[in-house]
């Protein structure tokens, strides 16, 4: 591996802008964890716009920074007011939120700091061997890969995120029917369109985004705050934690690191998957399970190290094989195009200014998390008495402007606008918005695959089975759909078996 790119990677971070920006990303990023319902997604589809007159380097180290931020900030929420600020801070709340009402809440939250720190620096290391690797194997891929491995990533994302299975996947089909609107990318017929001139280039992702994330959460997150019983935050002291508790908790750090890379690394993984089998993983090894849940700091560890494990590894497949594993990842792959880069395997050789600065920049925004998370605290807790009644309106209006100033159009406003309302309603009824624009981003991606790939093998679809790399990326594909029917045969053979046993 030549290094050089590495070295020149770092000049890139340390120039004053980009470091600039990646501390406002940090700071904006734990200020949005520790903001119950208003997360990474909706924040950085709010300040898509923004990245327009930013180089595209010093946007994406800031998007990047807001990210695996707010995975910190939630923890704040979780432990102190049994609130989590992220969904990937949920299973924090167990035993973080036992351990403040011990009077160990500055414990819980150095143990969080620290098992950040370590599981997003191990991450970023494994980021830097294993990236190339995968954009070297990726540079084979043709048609019929490519192909494959979006409807994978769409089925996984559909299939393994949190509620309902079908509803997701109905989501994931909403979203494809979207991508579809427009021209058609190979004989410019217009499809779905209803004589709007606007809808002829197809949707625009900036303002689906903005409405889904942006506007909808801003609305479902108001009427919940409204509802929510208000708890006095616990009182910090000694954040920084004893040498029994880091001992107990090293094992901890370990198994999150390395669970959480490679979670990270699979579509519909990401953080909060992670964080929920990094909890499970100690509660299993433990000696003594029956402490989870009552003041555990490996409860808190686990979950917290593989969370930003899995943060900073979802940026490998978005960077070399320009699949978003996630939903954020998604709003970065439209971000990235925005810039008028298109993530793949060519990237790393492309654009490696960019690759390894956006890389090298968390190594400095895992330091910044740790150096400031512990300090500030207090302030960030402030930040909840801030009202909602003041707060939505304000984002709702910067979500608004920022969508009317893209393309100085009132049609996008008005998009943001419909697809808020649509984004609102699909959060009231359970359905999440995660697939709907994971599908919207990568069917473009799967309808040209599909189509050059018939082309390519003269229409015989067997050709997609055939090709070694495509073939096993479809038997995943099968398997993923048959799973559930499998697991429903499994447990209704275990159940007879256990009726006849009695």
């Amino acid at each position: 591996m030549d290094f050089q790119p590495v070295l020149d990677g770092f000049a890139t971070v340390f120039e004053p802008i980009n470091l600039l920006y990646c501390l406002i990303g940090v700071v904006i990023g734990m200020l949005v964890g520790v903001l119950p319902g208003l997360g990474p997604a909706a924040t950085i589809a709010i300040l898509l716009p923004l990245t327009y007159g930013i180089d595209s380097v010093t946007a994406i180290i800031m998007l990047a920074g807001i990210f695996y931020g707010a995975q910190y900030g939630g923890t704040i929420t979780s432990v102190l007011l049994r609130l989590p600020g992220e969904a990937s801070s949920v299973v924090t709340v167990f035993d973080g939120y036992a351990l403040a009402k011990r009077g160990r809440a500055g414990t819980a939250l150095g143990i969080a700091a620290i098992g950040s720190f370590i599981g997003g620096t191990v991450s970023i290391i494994g980021l830097t061997f294993f990236a190339p690797l995968v954009a070297g194997w990726a540079l084979r891929f043709g048609p019929a890969e490519y192909a494959a491995l979006a409807l994978l990533g769409i089925l996984l994302v559909a299939t393994i995120s949190n509620g309902s299975k079908i509803k997701a996947i109905i989501a994931a089909a909403v979203g494809l029917l979207l991508a579809t609107v427009g021209r058609d990318p190979f004989t410019g017929t217009e499809r779905f369109t209803f004589d709007v001139l606007q809808l002829a280039d197809g949707l625009d992702f900036v303002p689906i985004a903005m409405g889904l994330f942006g506007l909808g959460e801003i609305l479902y997150s108001l009427e919940e705050r409204h509802r929510a019983e208000t708890i006095a935050p616990a009182a910090v002291a000694d954040v920084w934690p004893k040498q029994a508790d880091l001992r107990r908790s090293s094992g901890a750090f370990a198994r999150g690191s390395v669970l959480g890379f490679l979670l990270g690394l699979l579509p519909g993984g990401g953080a909060t998957i992670s964080a929920m089998a990094g909890y499970a993983v100690e509660k299993k090894v433990s000696k003594d399970p029956s402490r989870f849940g009552h003041g555990a700091v490996e409860g808190v560890a686990g979950p917290e190290t593989a969370n930003n494990a899995a943060a900073t590894s979802s940026f490998i497949p978005l960077l070399t094989l320009g699949i978003p594993a996630n939903a954020t990842m998604a709003l970065m792959f439209g971000a990235l195009l925005i810039q008028g880069i298109t993530p793949g395997p060519q990237l790393v050789d492309q654009e490696p200014e960019l690759f390894w600065g956006v890389i090298n920049s968390m190594y400095v925004g895992n330091a910044l998390l740790l150096i400031m998370s512990l300090p500030l605290v207090g302030l960030f807790v402030r930040v909840l008495r801030v009202r909602a009644v003041i707060l939505a309106p304000i984002t709702a209006l910067i979500t608004l402007v920022g969508a009317y100033t893209i393309n100085n159009s009132v049609f996008d406003v008005g998009l943001v606008v419909a697809f808020g309302v649509v984004g609102y309603l699909m959060k009231k009824f359970g359905f999440e918005p995660g697939p709907l624009v994971l599908a919207f981003v990568l069917g473009a991606l799967l309808e040209s695959s599909i189509r050059r790939g018939l082309l390519l093998f003269d229409g015989d679809p067997t050709g997609f089975v055939t090709r070694p790399i495509s073939g096993a990326l479809i038997t995943l594909v099968v398997i993923v759909i048959a799973l559930p029917a499998i697991r429903k045969v499994v447990s209704r053979v275990r159940s007879r078996e256990e009726v006849t046993t009695r």
